[in-house]
């Protein structure tokens, strides 16, 4: 079952999405070279509770820590640890949080220190491709319509979707139907309406599509090696145009201030 929400639950949907954002800003001061992985975590879930939220990943179907830290070739779902990140790793950080009752949910990869122009190019295509879905994320079109703008994009740049891990719906739960993938055929999958509210998130690799799932249990990583890069914003479905609950603005505003 799919579940409409109110004006009013698109707003703690909002509240909630944007305490996801603020963290992930608080993450990035950290973003630099000699920074453990297990340090970030620490500090996120100390951030989410200061301002009154739940981290939603922690002790999710078991998983261990409140965020998910993924390093180059990982994809989704790594683990922090006391890994030091070094000049020229890719970071990406996927966040939830639990408060008045509903999720929010977003992620963003980092680069740290100075990384190749082929890497820069990677991030760049990734976080244009979640924008080129979130356009189509309007009532009347289909979940299909959303994955064929990012599949066409993204490997127009000679990148490739992964397949097994997918947007999904957010609300009273993290993840709510319907599943949204980051590939698909126009007009295809199910309708989008007003008031449903949705994760997109395009998981893209340097290489090719094919993953696999490390011995953790958790981490899926590419199978060739080659970086991949994940961003998400958390939408809420509208008539003419899709609006976005959580805020890459706040992230990048410091990411601006550190280079100065």
């Amino acid at each position: 079952m799919i579940f409409l929400k109110t004006g009013e639950e698109i707003g703690l949907i909002k509240q909630s999405s944007l305490l996801v954002s603020q963290t992930i800003a608080e993450i990035a001061r950290l973003m630099e070279p000699g920074v453990k992985t297990g340090t970030i975590n620490r500090i996120a879930d100390e951030f989410i509770r200061d301002k009154g939220g739940i981290p939603a990943f922690l002790n999710y179907n078991g998983y261990p820590k409140s965020v998910c830290i993924s390093v180059n070739e990982e994809v989704v779902h790594g683990i922090p640890s006391d890994y030091e990140l070094r000049d020229g790793d890719i970071v990406s950080v996927d966040a939830g949080v639990l408060m008045n009752g509903f999720y929010g949910d977003s992620a963003y990869t980092f680069g740290i220190g100075n990384i190749s122009a082929e890497i820069a190019q990677l991030l760049k295509t990734t976080r244009e491709s979640l924008f080129l879905g979130i356009e189509q994320a309007v009532e009347g079109k289909r979940v299909g319509d959303i994955g064929f703008a990012i599949q066409n994009f993204v490997e127009k740049h000679g990148y490739s979707v992964v397949r097994e891990m997918v947007g999904h719906g957010v609300g009273r739960n993290l993840h709510e139907k319907p599943e949204v993938p980051n590939y698909g055929k126009r007009g295809s999958g199910v309708k989008l309406i007003e008031g449903m509210v949705i994760a997109i998130e395009p998981m893209i690799n340097m290489g090719k599509k094919a993953v696999k799932q490390s011995k953790d249990g958790w981490t899926v990583y590419t199978a060739d090696g080659l970086p991949s890069a994940h961003f998400e914003h958390t939408v809420a479905v509208n008539k003419y145009k899709a609006e976005i609950l959580s805020d890459f603005k706040i992230i990048e505003e410091v990411l601006k201030k550190r280079k100065n």
